[in-house]
């Protein structure tokens, strides 16, 4: 059990590291997610087949963050200097991204999350909460997981970021389901066990994310998913962050670019200086040919 001095040093630390994620002018993150070889399925490799190469086109790109395992932090943190991404490590892996689900689905954690995210110097962790119709163990792993993270997250003043998902298998490997009520009910449990910052999916209908936001409370930073055109992109995020998302967290829209530091900067220009859609693609354009 905590002391009310350990409880309140660890909000602080808490505070503290949530600052090195956020922008400190716009109070936005961009988090690239380049976690995706966890999963152990070949066809989420592609763009990242090297990760030498791919974290260093991402720092070179400089995000807010980047988000990897365990594994391959130390691609990132070697780096020398200052002048970084954040970290973002990925504490817990699920077998739910092939093209067949298994008949029995889990969700593991990493050993000693919170004490590897320290000695990493990482910023935040990340945890997944998973929703698969007719999969009620998928859903009570995610929460053990959450329930054993969140006390050492809280003594060590380590975020949590929850990534709360409704998956559709029918939909392919990594289907999703964006029914706003559906989502909805996932990222408000997230919230109730404690999470500090919230990973979601886009809705279907854009102009209800307000709703999501809402619900929350704490920064929603909104998936990517699967790869879209980038006019199709960038369109969707400037409508979340209309809708009062806090940023975006863009794994394969940014690494399977044909310029992941061109695409980087457009969206950094929406998150961070609220270009329009024009602006961004103007970005887009005149880094691509630098």
């Amino acid at each position: 059990m905590m002391s009310g001095d350990t409880y309140r040093s660890g909000l602080l630390l808490t505070a503290y590291r949530l600052n090195r994620l956020f922008d400190p002018r716009s109070r936005r993150c961009l988090d690239v997610a380049v976690d995706h070889g966890f999963v152990g399925e070949p066809a989420f490799l592609r763009g990242i087949e090297d990760m030498s190469v791919a974290v260093d086109l991402l720092a070179e790109a400089k995000p807010d963050a980047i988000q990897l395992t365990a594994g391959q932090a130390e691609l990132l943190q070697s780096r020398p200097g200052r002048d970084k991404p954040a970290l973002v490590l990925r504490t817990d892996l699920a077998n739910v991204y092939g093209s067949d689900l298994p008949a029995l689905l889990y969700s593991r954690m990493i050993d000693d999350p919170v004490g590897q995210a320290v000695r990493l110097d990482a910023a935040c962790v990340v945890v997944n909460l998973l929703e698969v119709r007719g999969h009620p163990e998928l859903r009570r792993d995610c929460v053990d997981n959450i329930l054993r993270l969140k006390p050492q997250c809280e003594r060590a003043g380590m975020p949590m970021m929850v990534e709360p998902l409704v998956l559709r298998p029918e939909a392919g490997a990594y289907g999703v389901d964006g029914d706003v009520e559906r989502i909805l009910g996932v990222v408000r449990q997230a919230v109730e066990l404690g999470a500090n910052v919230i990973k979601a999916d886009p809705a279907d209908d854009i102009s209800q994310y307000h709703r999501v936001v809402a619900a929350a409370r704490v920064p929603v930073l909104v998936r990517g998913g699967g790869r879209l055109p980038d006019d199709v992109l960038l369109e969707r995020t400037r409508a979340v962050l209309d809708q009062g998302a806090a940023g975006i967290v863009y794994g394969r829209n940014i690494i399977q670019h044909d310029s992941p530091r061109a695409i980087t900067g457009a969206l950094m220009a929406m998150v961070h200086e609220d270009a329009g859609v024009e602006g961004a693609l103007a970005v887009l354009g005149a880094e691509a040919v630098r």
